[in-house]
């Protein structure tokens, strides 16, 4: 795991510890998960990519499948 070094206003650390000591945790555990989640918004990105190329890719091909009136009223 790597470190990092942030450059913030003494104030706001301050804020920012009491809020995270309220929500039982530590600032380094909010800011560590933000950044996780960050990473993975790009991970989303990806994969919603990759889901056009596959759906221009099929050009509305639905190999024989038609559409149920049952099925696309019901509800569930």
């Amino acid at each position: 795991m790597a470190n990092l070094t942030l450059s913030v206003d003494e104030k706001t650390i301050d804020r920012a510890r009491e809020t995270a000591q309220a929500m039982g945790t530590s600032l380094n555990q909010l800011v560590r998960e933000h950044i996780e989640r960050l990473a993975g918004a790009d991970q989303r990105a990806a994969d919603h990519k990759a889901y056009e190329a596959r759906a221009a890719a099929a050009k509305g091909q639905l190999n024989g499948w038609k559409f149920d009136r049952e099925e696309a009223n019901a509800r569930g």
